[in-house]
């Protein structure tokens, strides 16, 4: 399998510049070295310091891998508008989940995700995240809860949540979320680095109202 893209020329600088900077921001807030990039990648820690020094491009099939090591859509790679770092998200636009049995979830970190993301999950009177317990990379991950009661399950554990209530754990650790009040409920997940996939955050939709 071929790396370097043969078709890189002189032409192609400003497009490659571009791209070196963008893998290289991802990987470090992902906090990655090259070496492990590389092995998440099928590629290598020369060819990736190449790529981020612009002094090479790479093939489609191998930007695509570089893409799924790092959690985020090819189309991020070459997103390299300059746009402020004060971005309004408001309440009505925010990129929703198809909706699932007694469950939403919306997005609030914005795209592309840079070092943290971060999401709220409405629950219905006992509405849950699945009837199974998942993980997720292994990152920090903090669950508040904003209204209501939940459980939380971590592994064999239970933990009982309330308003204003919060918890830390790793997303590799098995868990549910589980609303248990009398009402609905409201938590927000806070991750980093960010977890979610090129194709999770794509199936993320914007809404109104």
């Amino acid at each position: 399998m071929q790396d370097l893209d043969p078709g890189s020329t002189d032409d192609g600088a400003p497009e490659r510049a571009t791209l070196a900077r963008r893998v290289k921001r991802f990987r470090q807030a992902r906090r990655l070295s090259l070496r492990q990039l590389g092995e998440m990648s099928g590629t290598t820690a020369s060819f990736l310091s190449q790529l981020e020094r612009g002094a090479t491009g790479a093939t489609t099939s191998t930007l695509m891998r570089i893409a799924n090591a790092l959690t985020i859509s090819i189309a991020d790679l070459f997103d390299d508008r300059p746009g402020s770092t004060h971005r309004v998200l408001r309440k009505a636009e925010r990129p929703a989940w198809p909706a699932a049995s007694g469950y939403r979830k919306t997005m609030l970190s914005q795209r592309p995700i840079h070092d943290f993301e971060v999401f709220v999950g409405e629950f219905d009177i006992g509405g849950s995240t699945g009837p199974e317990q998942y993980t997720h990379g292994d990152s920090h991950e903090m669950l508040f809860v904003i209204a209501g009661d939940i459980e939380l399950h971590l592994g064999p554990e239970m933990h009982r949540l309330a308003e204003g209530d919060c918890i830390e754990y790793a997303s590799s650790t098995p868990h549910r979320t589980v609303n248990c009040g009398a009402g609905v409920a409201i938590v927000q997940w806070i991750v980093s680095p960010p977890t979610a996939s090129g194709p999770e955050l794509d199936a993320f939709r914007p809404r109104r109202g």
